[in-house]
């Protein structure tokens, strides 16, 4: 479905006629339609992009663990960016090639400050690693039928490398806890929303628009090549990095705002409209 490892995608402005040469899609809400499938007509506009030349890269919010699974199903080969940029991840070689991971100190203050100002939260963590599980504590509602592991003690939460902490709060919206997160523990982690009741804490500095820098540079390609489709706030800096940032049109506000473009829903093959119109 893509070019993979260290190729260079051939061309130097655009790719066989395609005005992009790399094509990087979020997952949930994007390229996945509300059953997690990818709908035959956007299968072929992305098929005929990468025939003209262009790299196609998902870019996640998930971790590889609960990405892998559905790049499999795809028949996905190349690279694939996951838990919020702190993974580059070789779908074909089953493979990780960079991750980075949250420092647990700075978490756990990053945690008590935000308890202080919101009270008890509900906590789930991602374990660093191609099998690293999600840790989920109680009250934490988990969205699907993704695996996950059940914990009480919070010891738990801190005994081996960690990619994320998601938390969810009994009252608060997820935009309320998001800015109360960023209000109190700002300078310790990045805090992005990143869908329904998923409000997650990552290493400081780190976002999508990284890790995808990381797997366009192994492509050979660059900020101005690329084309992004998005849905939430997490994509603000992946759009911030691309040339152009199409969002979708049941895409949060906050990423609508910075769009250069809105498109159809997940649902009504948004990513496929556009990118038949720059094949035309």
């Amino acid at each position: 479905m893509t070019d993979t490892g260290t190729a260079t995608v051939p061309g130097t402005g655009s790719a066989g006629g395609f005005p992009y040469r790399l094509i990087a899609t979020d997952l949930d809400g994007t390229l996945l339609r509300g059953d997690d499938t990818i709908s035959r007509r956007t299968r072929d506009a992305l098929a005929a992009a990468t025939a003209a030349g262009a790299a196609h890269i998902v870019v996640t919010g998930r971790a590889v663990p609960w990405t892998r699974h559905i790049l499999d199903d795809l028949g996905y080969d190349g690279l694939a960016v996951c838990g919020q940029g702190a993974q580059v991840y070789h779908a074909g070689e089953h493979r990780l090639l960079t991750s980075v991971t949250l420092d647990r100190q700075l978490a756990g203050v990053a945690l008590a400050k935000i308890e202080a100002e919101t009270g008890p939260l509900y906590l789930a963590a991602s374990r660093d690693g191609l099998e690293g599980d999600v840790l989920v504590g109680p009250g934490y509602a988990v969205g699907g039928d993704l695996p996950a592991v059940p914990f009480t003690d919070a010891s738990d939460l801190w005994s081996a490398p960690l990619n994320k902490i998601y938390i969810q709060h009994p009252t608060l919206s997820d935009d309320e806890l998001a800015e109360a997160a960023r209000r109190a523990a700002g300078g310790f982690v990045t805090v992005v929303m990143a869908g329904a009741g998923v409000v997650e804490l990552l290493p400081l500095g780190l976002s999508k628009a990284t890790g995808l820098s990381l797997a366009a540079r192994r492509l050979g390609l660059k900020a101005a090549d690329t084309i992004a489709f998005g849905d939430m706030p997490n994509d603000v800096p992946m759009f911030g990095w691309a040339a152009r940032g199409v969002a979708m049109a049941n895409a949060h506000e906050e990423l609508k705002a910075v769009a250069d473009e809105v498109t159809s829903s997940n649902d009504e093959d948004g990513i496929a409209v556009v990118l038949e119109r720059l094949a035309a």
